[in-house]
């Protein structure tokens, strides 16, 4: 099954409580869609500090969420002196946290790097006998080729891509909504 690339830049998603401690606002406010139905990107960033360093400008995804979580990639880590497990989203345990600075004020977050991931709705899940969590292989046909492995992000409605950080990206030399191959044992 062939399915689309979505690269997955620095972003965080916070909680209504924690967005209001650092904007003088209760209301996130729209930039742009994302391909996963009801998600987008906010016209609001943030600076997130480690104990090494800090990068400015990191875009909030919005609706708010019942948590608050940091998603960057292992060179992020680097530069920001933290060492984040890889974690599906919203599983948070052992994480470190950062801080993330507003206009007014700054909270405390977990920081992860998010699993690779392929987003599949509930009805093309059932159908295809997939399960949340699922491991799949995709092989990947680009100038730099290889296989790796990701799972299954299984929601309501889900539009179907592959989520890869930036750091997997450039080491496969692969660009937004570049083509890759999923296979996966329909009989688990």
């Amino acid at each position: 099954m062939n399915i689309p690339v979505g690269i997955s830049a620095r972003h965080l998603h916070l909680t209504k409580e924690d967005f209001c401690k650092i904007f003088d606002s209760e209301n996130l406010t729209k930039y742009k869609d994302i391909n996963q139905p009801g998600l987008y990107a906010a016209n609001e960033t943030v600076t997130i500090k480690g104990p090494k360093g800090m990068i400015e400008s990191v875009r909030i995804l919005g609706p708010f969420r019942s948590y608050s979580q940091v998603e960057i990639s292992k060179t992020d880590s680097y530069n920001l002196g933290v060492n984040p497990p890889i974690r599906k989203s919203g599983h948070l345990q052992d994480a470190q946290t950062i801080s993330v600075i507003g206009p007014k004020g700054s909270v405390e977050v977990p920081v992860i790097i998010a699993n690779r991931h392929v987003h599949i709705s509930l009805d093309e899940a059932n159908s295809l006998g997939i399960k949340d969590d699922d491991i799949l292989s995709v092989k990947i046909n680009s100038e730099k080729p290889g296989v790796i492995l990701a799972y299954f992000k299984v929601s309501e409605q889900a539009y179907k891509e592959l989520h890869l950080d930036l750091d997997d990206a450039n080491a496969f030399m692969l660009k937004q909504n570049d083509i890759v191959e999923i296979s996966f044992n329909k009989n688990k």
